[in-house]
């Protein structure tokens, strides 16, 4: 069952934070992931969210999800981030009627 990574994004140094823009997809791809959503225009459309910039990637499972943000590539890009934006995100398994 597909699962998604959910992040909520707050940029702080947006030069900073295009290196790890650069360096995210190859590892996500690894994984089996792909971007749906990516930093476009965001409406808020109810409730108090703080979504400056919204990030949503499918992967063939949570597991791969977890594997992905675990792997050791990821978290050495993840440094990257640290200083240029904070970040809240959350993994979810996708619908199974």
């Amino acid at each position: 069952m597909a699962a998604y990574v959910i992040a909520q994004v707050h940029v702080t140094d947006g030069d900073k934070f295009k290196e790890y823009m650069k360096k995210t997809p190859e590892t996500i791809a690894r994984h089996g992931g792909r971007y749906l959503a990516r930093g476009g225009e965001t409406v808020m459309l109810e409730g108090d969210m703080n979504a400056e910039r919204v990030v949503l990637i499918e992967f063939p499972s949570l597991q791969n999800a977890r594997e992905w943000y675990a792997s050791e590539e990821y978290q050495r890009i993840k440094t990257l981030r640290a200083g240029a934006a904070t970040a809240s995100i959350i993994a979810v398994d996708g619908y199974m009627p």
